[in-house]
């Protein structure tokens, strides 16, 4: 994608078109990966003492693993699909990259099925690891409630704060783009210009949030 940008290239052939595909997979391992993190903080902040025992280094193997494979299972069942049907040649693409919902208006075949599967197969992966995310969140709002000090709090929200701003800005182009009724263009290469390029550039500074010296033992009840 890059290198058509900056090539001011108006033509792309039909294998790059669908190796631009490959950003479904990252899309959806990111999706697993920050339900993993939920998963993660509620271990630390509801069971610190058990934290290196349930988070083992084979288990962060495993998880890491999983997302991966579960990210390319998604990502190659979709692709299969889009790549089944007939296309003609020349086509336009009125976006700036290659996406499956912008294939499928190429398409000279009917893709009703097709979209009802891309959303269904969209909608549920988002939708699960939200749910997931949103039960583990709950249960550490639970344990910070039952918390006395308030240095344990602010540490406890200080550890969420960064991981539910990043799943915010995860979600929120997902649902406008993929789950709306009605498509606009416009509408979505602009969410996409923001989610592909303002995003990456405020994670660092997101994560970087909480990454500050303490001196002394952190505060009895959660990890360091």
């Amino acid at each position: 994608m890059l290198f058509y940008l900056s090539e001011n290239s108006i033509a792309i052939s039909y294998v790059d078109f669908g190796s631009q595909l490959f950003y479904h997979f990252l899309g959806c391992t990111e999706g697993f990966l920050y339900t993993v993190m939920a998963s993660e903080c509620f271990v630390a902040i509801c069971f610190p003492l058990h934290y290196t025992i349930i988070m083992s280094h084979r288990v962060c193997a495993i998880l890491a693993a999983g997302t991966s494979f579960g990210g390319c299972i998604q990502t190659t069942f979709l692709t299969t699909l889009t790549f089944q049907l007939p296309y003609y040649y020349p086509n336009e693409v009125d976006y700036y990259f290659c996406d499956i919902p912008v294939m499928l208006k190429l398409a000279c075949a009917d893709t009703s099925a097709l979209e009802m599967v891309g959303f269904i197969s969209v909608g549920l992966m988002p939708l699960s690891c939200f749910l997931l995310i949103l039960t583990s969140y709950s249960c550490i709002l639970c344990s910070i409630l039952q918390i006395c000090s308030a240095k344990c709090c602010h540490c406890a929200f200080s550890t969420c704060s960064a991981h539910l701003t990043a799943i915010l800005l995860f979600y929120m182009p997902v649902v406008l783009i993929y789950l709306k009724p009605t498509p606009s263009p416009w509408l979505d290469a602009t969410v996409w210009v923001l989610n592909n390029l303002v995003t990456p550039m405020l994670n660092p500074l997101i994560y970087s949030l909480r990454n500050k010296d303490e001196e002394g033992p952190p505060p009895a009840g959660l990890p360091s």
